[in-house]
């Protein structure tokens, strides 16, 4: 099962200068609930985003470029079909960001866990691609409202391939 994990403003967008848009604490919560004892993928940059680097209590894999790089916690791999060749049937793989990697690996996932944050941002320069819902069934929709943790109100929401 591949599922991709992602917040994101009305516009799509999900980050600006390598950071995240939104700090919610129920999102990051939720997160933290879904991807904890799985394996998560992403690419450098996203890697070297993480203050305090590999993710814990997960299995973190990076994908770049980068024959040569290595770093402490995750391994890497060139593409997401290198990656596919050494996880298990059994793993629950997330895909966790950023936006090329999304963009690569939209059509393999068979779930998407969507947090959409009820804001469009002043300045992004990163964003989701787009959920077409030819492809993408809407299975669970939850409303989480702006409270002293989390300042925008926001969706939690499950997608699921059509099969």
């Amino acid at each position: 099962m591949i599922s991709i994990i992602v917040a994101t403003a009305l516009n799509g967008a999900i980050g600006f200068n390598n950071a995240l848009l939104y700090r919610q604490s129920a999102d990051m919560k939720r997160f933290k609930e879904l991807t904890t004892g799985n394996t998560v993928v992403m690419g450098r940059k996203t890697f070297e985003s993480l203050p305090k680097g590999a993710l814990p209590n997960r299995r973190n894999i990076v994908l770049t470029r980068n024959t040569e790089l290595k770093l402490e916690g995750a391994e890497c791999f060139q593409d997401i079909s290198q990656v596919l060749a050494h996880v298990s049937s059994q793993e629950q793989v997330f895909i966790i960001g950023g936006e090329q990697i999304y963009r690569q690996t939209i059509d393999i996932a068979d779930r998407i866990y969507l947090t959409l944050i009820q804001d469009t941002p002043s300045a992004a320069d990163a964003y989701f691609p787009n959920i077409s819902p030819e492809i993408w069934q809407e299975t669970e929709r939850t409303f989480y409202p702006a409270d002293e943790k989390n300042p925008k109100d926001m969706y939690f929401i499950t997608l699921q391939k059509k099969r």
